[in-house]
């Protein structure tokens, strides 16, 4: 890796104002959880993400509520917020992190349902708060996928072309990133401020990836915690010869397509990114092709978001083309 993307003098800084607090406050700091349909063990790693964080939100995306699930939830001292997928993962998101920094907490963490969590890691991911030398930071795990069998890598925010680089070795300090997964992020109030909410229109699929160039572009630092790993397992994972994937369904496979060309293009004036567009639209249909199932749904649904997020058609997949949407649920 680059040295200069290794150790930036200004990370190293003294800690700023908003982080606050000491790290071991637990007033500083709150987490949302995302909800889809949670099955018991997601109920039970929920309340162990509580004993560990003291504001804790649970944000229901599932269609209908559970009041049974949600009365078990606030007995536990989980505030629980039925959002019914209004605005999708970024609807989500967005409602629970209102709620927090409204409450007056200075960080809010990003989690789904299955985010895999170590003992120590709120207490690490907020050493690492405090030691960005802005008010206005975003500051990621270091994740370990587990499908892939290895750790996400970071992408320098300072180049023209960003390419991927490797920080499997690194177990100490913060490295410089264009974005970092939703997944176990922290964002500060003033990050949040600056940056916006999440886009709702995206609906889920390369929401954090737009949130990430949207962050650097306003001054925000995004930043990977080498000294935290989070393992997440996205998907039910295929892998045939050189092809692999997550094998996602239909519907997801549209916003994925439309979402990647109008972030990648929204952004080619500052990232000469927009050339990946084909090559990653190519690289879907060939995974499902080689991959999955359920083919000639997928490769709609990838055609019309290409030409969607072309074109800057965005919105949910129901209301743009509610015939072709219903044929992809299927």
């Amino acid at each position: 890796m680059n040295e200069a993307h290794v150790s930036e003098p200004e990370i190293h800084a003294e800690p700023n104002a908003t982080a606050a607090a000491a790290p071991s406050d637990p007033d500083a700091f709150g987490a949302v959880v995302v909800l889809w349909q949670p099955q018991p063990e997601h109920v039970d790693h929920l309340e162990r993400v509580r004993a560990a964080c003291r504001h804790l939100i649970a944000v229901d995306n599932s269609p209908r509520a559970d009041a049974a699930l949600h009365a078990r939830l606030r007995a536990n001292g989980i505030e629980v917020i039925h959002n019914a997928n209004r605005g999708g993962i970024s609807g989500a998101y967005n409602v629970g992190a209102r709620a927090l920094f409204g409450a007056g907490r200075r960080v809010v963490f990003l989690l789904d349902q299955d985010s895999q969590l170590g003992a120590e890691f709120f207490a690490g991911m907020m050493r690492a708060c405090a030691r960005a030398d802005r008010d206005a930071f975003i500051i990621g795990p270091k994740v370990f996928e587990v499908n892939l069998g290895r750790y996400l890598p970071v992408f320098s925010p300072e180049a023209r072309l960003p390419k991927p680089e490797r920080i499997d070795e690194r177990s100490e300090g913060l490295v410089p990133t264009l974005f970092v997964i939703s997944s176990g992020s922290a964002v500060s109030a003033a990050a949040f401020d600056r940056i916006g909410e999440f886009r709702e229109d995206y609906f889920i699929e390369y929401v954090d990836i737009e949130y990430g160039m949207r962050a650097t572009r306003n001054g925000v630092l995004v930043l990977v915690n080498t000294e935290v790993e989070m393992r997440q397992q996205v998907g039910q994972y295929v892998k045939r010869g050189i092809f692999s994937t997550s094998n996602h369904v239909a519907w997801r496979r549209y916003y994925a397509s439309r979402n990647a060309v109008h972030a990648l293009r929204s952004n080619a004036s500052r990232w000469s990114i927009h050339w990946l567009i084909e090559l990653l639209t190519l690289h879907q249909v060939a995974c499902v092709l080689v991959c999955e199932q359920h083919k000639l749904r997928k490769v709609v649904a990838i055609a019309v978001g290409y030409f969607d997020g072309l074109f800057g058609k965005l919105g949910t997949f129901e209301q743009r083309h509610p015939r072709v949407a219903a044929f992809c649920k299927h």
